[in-house]
């Protein structure tokens, strides 16, 4: 089990009303969105410095990524390939 911390967070109330209507463990719901949110920044910092020492993105490599992240995102890594 990962180490914790207890912090004091202050939220909109509706924000709590609705986390409350999801789960009674709002210290789990709210991790679990840090946690998101956390790897999207790095996911973007990572792609911003692809972009940097490879180019942009072309429209048909973003296409195959849509379509790809909408299938389920199965392939991973040099296996990929």
């Amino acid at each position: 089990m990962a180490s914790t911390t207890r912090i004091t967070v202050t939220l909109p109330t509706d924000q709590v009303e609705e986390i409350r209507r999801h789960t009674d463990n709002v210290s789990g719901y709210v991790a679990e969105a840090v946690a998101r949110q956390i790897r999207r920044e790095l996911l973007a910092s990572e792609l911003e410095d692809y972009q940097r020492d490879f180019g942009t993105f072309t429209e048909e490599e973003l296409a195959q990524a849509r379509a790809e992240l909408a299938a389920g995102g199965t392939r991973r890594g040099a296996d990929a390939a």
